[in-house]
C-alpha cells in the first residue's frame, strides 16, 4: 500500500483504485487455481459504480506457470511487477472470500484526476433541486464556508423544501443574526449518513450547530419505511434525495428542523382519562338505568309468590315423609 499512498491522490481517485480490487463474483484460493482455460475475466466494483468507461472496470484472473495466479486490470499499462496470489485470509463459500495479493491493482482510469468533494457547489446543487429558498438563506447569512468546509470530512444536510421554508419565513425573520445562523447550521450533521444508514442507526444526531453546552441535537426515528427526525419541537420527514454519494448526502424534507433551544418545545400529549373503576362503574350504571315498569313488578310479584307455593309444598312433603319414617320405626 505504499506505493499508492506515496503518489498523493486525492481520496476519490483512492476510493476507485480501492475498488477494483472487489469482484463482483466469487474467487476462493480452490477456484483461483482452477480457472477454466487457464484465464478468466471478472467485474469490478470499479466498474459496477459507473465511474470507469468501456471495459476498464474489468480485471483478468490468470493460472500461470508453478502454481501462481496473477491480476491485472484490462487496462493496466504498469511495466511493474503483476499483482499475484499470496494466500486466502477468509473464506465463507459462496458468499465471500478475502484474499492477499502482492500488489496493488490499478489502471489509467481509476488514477485519472477525480473532481474533490470540495469542488462542489452545494448551495448551487440545492437551488435546482427544489431547495432554492434554503441555499439563498445560507448565502444570505455567510453560511457556506462552514458547509464546504465539513464536506471533506463527510457531510449529510436536510434541505426544508421551498414550500415549507415559505411558511417559515415570518419566524425566521424574529431570529437574531446568531439565531439565524445557528438555525441554518442546524440543518446539516458533519458525518456522511446514506438512507440506509439512517435507517438503520436511528437516536440522536449532533448537527453543525452544536457547540459546546449547546447540543443542537435531534432523533432519527423510523416509522416503517419513512424516515423522520423529531426535534422536541417538531417532527419532519425524510421526501426525497438530492444527492448520496459519499462524503455527501443531500435530503429534502417536509419541515424545517427547528431547535429547542431557539423554538419552545411543543407541549406534551394529553395524558389518556383514567378508566372508572368497577364499582364505580356499576354504581353509575344502577343510578342511571331506568326502574321497572308496573307489568315487570306484577310479573315479580307473581313468580315471588309461586316461589311461596312451592317452598310450602316442598315443607308439607318433608313433614309427611318424617311421619312416615316414625311409623315404620315404631
Amino acid at each position: 500500500m505504499n506505493d499508492l499512498l506515496a503518489k498523493h491522490y486525492s481520496l476519490p481517485t483512492i476510493r476507485n483504485i480501492l475498488s477494483l480490487h472487489i469482484f463482483a463474483d466469487y474467487f476462493g484460493a480452490k477456484k483461483l487455481h482452477q480457472v477454466t482455460k487457464g484465464s478468466t475475466t471478472t467485474s469490478s466494483l470499479f466498474q459496477a459504480t459507473g465511474e470507469a468507461a468501456g471495459t476498464s472496470g474489468y480485471v483478468n484472473i490468470t493460472d500461470m506457470k508453478g502454481g501462481k495466479v496473477g491480476f491485472s486490470p484490462v487496462d493496466s499499462e504498469s511495466d511493474g511487477p503483476m499483482a499475484t496470489y499470496v494466500k486466502s485470509v477468509e473464506e465463507l463459500p459462496y458468499n465471500i472470500s478475502v484474499i492477499q495479493i502482492s500488489h496493488v491493482l490499478s489502471s489509467p482510469e481509476a488514477e485519472a484526476p477525480t473532481a474533490s468533494p470540495a469542488d462542489l457547489n452545494v448551495t448551487s446543487l440545492m437551488a435546482k433541486q427544489g431547495c432554492k429558498a434554503f441555499s439563498d438563506l445560507i448565502t444570505a447569512q455567510s453560511a457556506e464556508d462552514t458547509f464546504s468546509q465539513s464536506l471533506q470530512g463527510g457531510l449529510t444536510i436536510f434541505c426544508p423544501s421551498d414550500d415549507s421554508l415559505k411558511s417559515f419565513t415570518p419566524r425566521y425573520k424574529n431570529l437574531t443574526a446568531d439565531g439565524k445562523t445557528s438555525l441554518l447550521l442546524y440543518q446539516a450533521v458533519p458525518v456522511y449518513n446514506s438512507l440506509g444508514m439512517l435507517r438503520s442507526s436511528n437516536g440522536l444526531m449532533n448537527t453543525l450547530a452544536t457547540e459546546g453546552a449547546k447540543k443542537y441535537d435531534f432523533t432519527v426515528q423510523n416509522d416503517g419505511d419513512d424516515v423522520k427526525l423529531e426535534t422536541k419541537v417538531v417532527t419532519a420527514t425524510i421526501k426525497g434525495t438530492l444527492i448520496d454519494e459519499d462524503p455527501l448526502a443531500v435530503f429534502k424534507i417536509d419541515k424545517v428542523l427547528l431547535p429547542k433551544e431557539l423554538f419552545k418545545a411543543a407541549p406534551p400529549a394529553p395524558a389518556p382519562k383514567p378508566a372508572k373503576s368497577r364499582s364505580a362503574s356499576s354504581h353509575d350504571d344502577e343510578a342511571d338505568s331506568p326502574g321497572p315498569a308496573a307489568d315487570d313488578e306484577a310479573a315479580a310479584d307473581e313468580d315471588s309468590s309461586n316461589d311461596g307455593g312451592r317452598v310450602l309444598r316442598g315443607g308439607i312433603m318433608t313433614l309427611c315423609f318424617s311421619l312416615v319414617l316414625g311409623i315404620f320405626f315404631s
